[in-house]
């Protein structure tokens, strides 16, 4: 059983071994209060090769968000194929509700991640604003879709559409997450009724 664990540990790369120990770190108790070491411990590697495959533990950060930004991104296309925008709307708030009723879950890894890197130029900071631009674009292309632009312009329905999955994404964490795609689905077909 033990030769069976370690031949496994050894068939997935190092870098991604500290990724994903990283990442279940990172997301459990924040960025900050894990360090380096916890990491290197977590994984059973040492300093060297940890900081070969991360010069910096930002850096290793940054591959942590990448990894959550590019599932976000297929997760959300592939959740979002239909040709009917409404139903698009109806699948997102299902994917969203269904992220926040998962054991563990902490809120959306991005917030959670700029409110420990306040200084905007930082490159954590940037990566997350890249994030959330691309979920608000993806919005705005959405609510041009809807034909919200004959009511208020895409990019204020993308803003509020921005805004209801931060506030799911909350709600799902430190409220009843059953609730959550009932009153997400809600509130973005209001957002949509009152634009068009």
């Amino acid at each position: 059983m033990t030769n069976e664990a370690s031949t496994t540990e050894r068939a997935v790369p190092m870098r991604d071994r500290l990724i994903e120990c990283a990442s279940d770190l990172f997301y459990s108790e924040g960025i900050r209060a894990i360090s380096a070491d916890r990491i290197i411990a977590g994984v059973g590697t040492t300093k060297a090769t940890f900081y070969r495959h991360f010069p910096t533990k930002d850096d290793l950060v940054m591959a942590y968000l990448e990894r959550r930004a590019d599932w976000e991104r297929i997760a959300l296309t592939t959740a979002a194929q239909d040709e009917d925008p409404r139903r698009v709307l109806k699948a997102i708030s299902v994917l969203l509700a269904d992220s926040s009723c998962q054991p563990g879950f902490r809120g959306c890894p991005f917030i959670n991640a700029g409110a420990e890197y306040v200084e905007v130029t930082h490159p954590v900071r940037r990566l997350v604003d890249e994030q959330r631009n691309w979920w608000w674009t993806y919005f705005r292309a959405l609510a041009i879709r809807l034909g919200t632009t004959r009511g208020k312009p895409a990019d204020a329905v993308a803003d509020q559409l921005l805004m209801l999955r931060d506030g799911a994404l909350i709600a799902g964490y430190l409220g009843d997450a059953s609730r959550v795609e009932a009153a997400l689905s809600t509130a973005m077909n209001a957002v949509v009724a009152a634009a068009t």
